[in-house]
């Protein structure tokens, strides 16, 4: 994009304030997807992932099938089962971020999440057999010690098992991304279809492993169980995650790439873990310590530097 000078006609002025116009919705997901980690652990305990699973996906997913059931039925059989495999990577993703929230902080959740900004180029060059930038592995380093650091907040400990499992729902995120870039059949799929059969395998996945417990004889409990368990600051928590973090966040991104460019809506998004990190120590009294205080700031460094070197990289 090219900046317009400052003497240019008065119909250009207004591009700047349409560019914020585009650009505040899609900052409010980055802070609503940061403000979801809080959410996701204030109302799911080890024994109701599963349900809150299945809940807080069950209740979006008519809402796509309607509003996308032209896209849906345009879809072919090669398409489907695309889809439908990405929706089975997506259901590991979820689990692993939900369960492993449940073990660690808000903060950092959204912290070591973000790794996945720089673990998706890293993952890509090794299938394509090219050298990242050397800045950018610089920048991944900073990371991977700014990590390092956060998890030892309280001084030097073993990683705890939410921070691991954070750790390796970034590496099924990667993994996500790299199969669907590698899926031809999804290429000319919309996006709202794209993204309805997804949830819509993701939440069978959840069903499924929710009544599989069930008839085991686990701890956990159903989802239709959890519901009626649920007070309103558990259900104003669900409607959260369900409607903001998921049906709002989808279609704004879908309607922003259309108005700005996908490097713009990235940037904007990539501010997802700090706003994590606010809401981790504003609102759930998360005490980082030194040296986690200190990995924070080198994960947002590193994340940050290691997008420019990789956006560089690709010019």
């Amino acid at each position: 994009m090219t900046a317009s000078p400052a003497f240019a006609a008065p119909a250009s002025l207004g591009a700047p304030r349409r560019a914020w116009l585009t650009d505040l919705p899609v900052l409010l997901v980055a802070v609503v997807w940061g403000g979801s980690y809080l959410a996701a652990k204030g109302i799911t305990t080890a024994s109701t992932v599963l349900a809150v699973l299945t809940l807080r996906f069950a209740v979006v997913l008519p809402v796509l099938v309607v509003a996308g059931r032209r896209g849906l039925r345009a879809l072919t059989a090669a398409q489907w089962r695309g889809a439908a495999l990405l929706g089975l990577i997506l259901a590991g993703v979820f689990l692993l971020e939900t369960y492993g929230v449940v073990h660690t902080s808000a903060t950092n959740a959204g912290l070591i999440i973000s790794l996945t900004m720089i673990l998706t180029p890293l993952a890509e060059a090794a299938v394509n057999r090219t050298r990242p930038p050397r800045a950018f592995l610089a920048a991944a380093a900073l990371s991977v010690t700014g990590v390092v650091l956060l998890t030892q907040g309280g001084g030097f400990t073993a990683p705890s098992s939410g921070d691991l499992l954070m750790l390796l729902a970034a590496l099924a995120r990667t993994a996500h991304v790299l199969v669907m870039s590698r899926i031809r059949s999804v290429e000319t799929a919309g996006s709202l279809s794209l993204t309805t059969v997804q949830l819509g395998s993701a939440v069978g996945v959840f069903a499924l492993l929710a009544a599989l417990q069930g008839i085991g004889g686990g701890a956990g409990a159903a989802p239709w169980d959890v519901a009626r368990a649920f007070g309103p600051r558990e259900w104003a928590g669900l409607l959260f995650l369900s409607v903001f973090c998921t049906l709002f966040a989808f279609f704004v991104q879908m309607w922003a790439v259309r108005r700005t460019s996908p490097s713009r809506v990235g940037l904007l998004l990539g501010t997802e873990p700090l706003w994590a990190a606010a809401a981790g120590i504003a609102l759930a009294g998360d005490r980082p310590g030194v040296l986690g205080l200190a990995g924070a700031i080198l994960v947002l460094a590193g994340t940050g530097w290691g997008r420019r070197a990789a956006d560089e990289g690709a010019r």
